[in-house]
Formats: structure tokens, sequence, C-alpha cells
């Protein structure tokens, strides 16, 4: 199931230029249908976890596959973007869950080879994005893009039947979910990225001030957000962690780290279409290639972490993937600097390879690093380390629509965006040498 919400994942992101012109809507608004995907998955990495020691793992997996399949359903027959983005919010409740139940299997049937089973099963998310774009340009130009969401339910369906009768079954565990918790930052997450989503629209002094509005009150349920953890009784962000120095860089990267997996890729295709005017299929092997070296790094990693550590897989990668985000920049506006005709399908298909080998050199570590600084608490741990990788994403999404329909040139936009992203990226350099070098170290006091 992991794999078919990855593929699903991967083939939106191809889908959008039609998406976008099929509703005739504009580019900041089309965003949300990738947006909303990431914020509510974030959410449900944060809950599900604990949902799963209440009901079970088999139940929670259930669970999760019915949200996803009934979200794509839903999708697939969606009369106007607003409902699309509604239901993807459905879709993504059950994706996002996904995750820390699988993971908990994993570290439960591994429990001494945790490392490399958990960084291993990150190659699912890139097998699926390999044979993810492929297969949204093939139904995208097949059929069109309700197809790919078509696609998702017959499969749902035969891989619950299967899980019902080959997972075993288990018995939760009396625990508290903090609802409350999760309210709060999706709703201040979510009141903040309307706000950002509407600037472009207003022009008058009253409309600034509803969307100044909006992005503050945003900021104060954060905040609001932040003093209820503290009083928690079972926060849903654990207050031992947050006094953690390791904790706190790693998940600072991790963040970044979302706006490179989520943010950059799910626009590599509107930049090759809209930039380049590649056709669907075209730009679908840009992120096929990014695919190929994220799996192909990503076993590699897994197999040599505990030999090379946690801290040089992730300062290569984020080289790796700065310098590829500069040379995308480089290349939107300055054609000569990536040639003409096949030789730009064939530079940019080479950038997107370079692309996936520095997201694969880094995941294992930035996976692992989290898990070790208290692994008595993974589903929590992989919770957490999943709601700061989608907000990167879900932030970095927004904001990318933004100014690339603000500027008005989508050469100029995407340069300037990717431009200043790569430099991101080199400042999480720095964050890396608070995280463990190696497995098991203990937890230190932020100071």
């Amino acid at each position: 199931m992991i794999l078919l919400s990855s593929i699903s994942s991967s083939s939106v992101a191809v889908a959008l230029p039609d998406i976008k012109s099929s509703f005739n809507t504009s580019l900041v608004l089309a965003g949300w249908v990738l947006s909303v995907y990431q914020l509510v998955a974030m959410c449900a990495m944060l809950i599900i976890g604990k949902v799963s020691d209440i009901f079970g793992r088999k139940r929670t997996f259930l669970l999760c596959s019915t949200s996803f399949i009934l979200g794509s359903l839903l999708s697939a027959i969606a009369p106007n973007i607003q409902l699309l983005i509604l239901f993807r919010f459905i879709q993504s409740a059950g994706a996002g869950g996904l995750v820390p139940v699988v993971t908990g299997v994993i570290a439960e049937v591994f429990p001494h080879s945790r490392q490399r089973a958990i960084g291993l099963s990150m190659s699912i998310y890139s097998f699926g994005g390999i044979i993810g774009p492929s297969i949204g340009a093939w139904l995208i130009s097949s059929w069109e893009w309700r197809s790919i969401f078509w696609f998702n339910v017959p499969l749902g369906i035969l891989v619950c039947i299967i899980v019902i009768y080959l997972l075993k079954a288990d018995h939760g565990q009396r625990s508290h979910v903090d609802l409350k918790g999760a309210g709060l930052v999706l709703s201040g997450l979510f009141a903040f990225m309307i706000g950002l989503s509407q600037i472009d629209r207003h022009n008058t002094g009253a409309s600034w001030l509803i969307v100044g509005s909006l992005m503050i009150l945003g900021l104060v349920i954060i905040v609001i957000f932040a003093r209820h953890e503290l009083r928690s009784r079972e926060p849903i962000i654990d207050l031992e962690l947050l006094r953690s120095k390791p904790f706190v860089a790693s998940n600072f990267y991790n963040a970044i780290f979302g706006v490179c997996l989520f943010g950059i890729t799910s626009f590599i295709p509107l930049y090759a279409v809209s930039v380049f005017g590649f056709s669907e299929i075209q730009s679908s092997l840009i992120l096929s290639f990014r695919a190929i070296g994220m799996i192909v790094a990503t076993v590699i990693s897994s197999i040599f972490i505990i030999k090379w550590g946690y801290r040089k897989p992730m300062i290569v990668g984020s080289i790796f993937m700065s310098v590829v985000i500069l040379l995308f920049g480089l290349s939107a506006r300055h054609s000569g600097f990536v040639g003409s005709g096949l030789s730009i399908i064939t530079v940019l298909c080479g950038l997107g390879l370079l692309f996936g080998l520095g997201n694969g050199i880094a995941m294992p570590a930035s996976s692992n690093a989290c898990i070790d600084l208290l692994p008595q608490k993974i589903s929590t741990i992989m919770g957490t380390r999943g709601m700061f990788r989608q907000s990167g994403g879900a932030v970095s999404i927004a904001v990318i629509s933004l100014v690339v329909q603000y500027i008005g040139d989508m050469a100029l936009g995407f340069e300037i965006v990717f431009i200043a992203l790569g430099i991101l990226i080199l400042v999480t350099i720095p964050f890396v040498f608070s995280m463990p070098a190696r497995a098991n170290i203990s937890l230190k006091p932020l100071t």
C-alpha cells in the first residue's frame, strides 16, 4: 500500500498542469492539490503511531488503507478544484498514517538490524517514484488526469484483502492520543498557508489586512500548540526530545530535506512543461531518472549505514542536492546552458538522476538519526520525523506556487526559486554536526 501511495503522489505531480487547465484555475489554487496532501499526511503521521498502539497495527493499517482508497475514489469524480482539494485531504490522511504503522512492524520484526531494514524500506518510495511518473503520464495520455485516482481503487482493495488474510492480528494497549495537539498544529499551518496563497489576489488595504490576519492567526495557533504540548500528559511531540539538541538539529534537517523530497520534486514536471515545452511523458522521464538514482543510492547507503555512520551521508547528500538544484535554476532561463533539442532532455534527465542520488544517499541516515535518539518510542519518532519532512514539503509547495505565479514569468520564477532553495540546503550542513555520528547516542540537554 505504501508503494501504491508513492505511485499516486508522483503521478499527481505529473498531472498538475492538466488539473490546472481542466478546472481553469490559478497555479496557487492548483498547488493546494499537492500542499493539502503534505499537510494532512504530516498530522496523520503524528497521531497514527499512537492510534496503532490502541487499536493494533493490523486494524490501523486497514483503517488508513480505507481512507486512502475512499479519497482516491472521490478525487476521481471531483467536479471542481475545491472538492478535489477536500478529497485529497481524505486520501492523504490514510497515506500518511501508513508510514509509522509499517515502520513499527518492520522494527518489531527486525530488532537487531533496524537501521538497514528501515533504510531499505525507504527504497519502496523510490521504486514508486520510478514507475509513478511513467504510469501517470501513460494514464493521462491514454485517458485523462482522473485515471490516476481510479488506478488506486481496485489495487487498494486487493491489498486490503491480502492484509486481512496474511497480516497477523495484534492487540493494542491503553494509551492517549493528543488529538487536540494534532488539531492545533494542522489548523495553524492551514491558516498560515491560506494567507500565503491569497497574497497574489489582494491589492486593497482591507484585503491585505485579511491576508495578514490569517498569517498571524496561524502563527498564534502554533504558539498555542507549543504551550499545549508543555502541559499535555502525553504530548504529540515528546518533551524529552524537545530538550535534545541532536533531535532539534536532525528534524530541522528533515524539514529542509522535505523541501527537496516533496516540494521541488512536485514542480519538476510543471518546470519542464512550462519552461522547455516538454510533453507529460517527457517531463515524467526526469522524475523517473531521479527515482532510479534515489533507489540505487538508498539501497547502497542502507547497506553501509553502520560503517559510514549518519553524518557523512547527510553531508554528501546535501551537497549533491544543492548543486543539482542550482543547476536546475541556471537552466531555467539560459537555454544555451543545456543546449537544444534532445540534449535538453538528456541534460535534465541527468540532473534528475544526480538529484535522486543526493536524496538516496541522505535518506537512510536522516531517518535513523532520529530513531536512535529514543528507540523505545519508534512510532513517535517516525511520526515526528514525518511531520517535519511533510511540513517542509507543504510549505515549500505553497511558497513556490506563490513566487512563480507572482513573478508571472515561469522561467524567471523557477530560476529564483531553485537558486534560493539550492543555497538553503547548504545551510543545513552545520546542523549535521549536532546529530549523532552513529547509533546508540545518549540524549543530552539542549543548551
